[in-house]
């Protein structure tokens, strides 16, 4: 249960870091519109390999495999989805969708959908 708690931290912490540090390096060559999906993607990479390395040096953690991976990725870009287009949809109109930063909701995405695949 600690492992699982330290890995938690951890992938917040560093696939922010992570995430944000590889968008530097790629960031020129992603059209605007096109930049939250590629930081999804990013974002559930880091997430894996920081559960990948986590699994190898944390007792109680299991090792992820590629449905884990399919999984951050799925639910990363749903939530990427969701902040580009859900304050135009009648339905969800009505939610606060500008009081969380849309990076951060593709990065708790991304976490979520590693954590589901379990």
């Amino acid at each position: 249960m600690l492992g699982r708690l330290v890995l938690l931290l951890l992938q917040i912490v560093l696939g922010w870091f992570g995430a944000n540090a590889v968008m530097g390096w790629i960031g020129g060559s992603v059209p605007g519109a096109f930049s939250i999906y590629v930081f999804a993607i990013v974002a559930a990479i880091v997430v894996f390999l920081v559960g990948i390395i986590a699994a190898q040096v944390l007792q109680g953690v299991w090792t992820p495999g590629s449905g884990t991976l399919s999984a951050a990725l799925v639910v990363g870009i749903i939530a990427a989805l969701l902040w580009e287009f859900g304050p135009t949809l009648p339905l969800l109109s009505e939610i606060p969708w500008g009081r969380v930063p849309e990076k951060y909701a593709v990065l708790a995405g991304a976490i979520l959908g590693y954590h589901i695949k379990r």
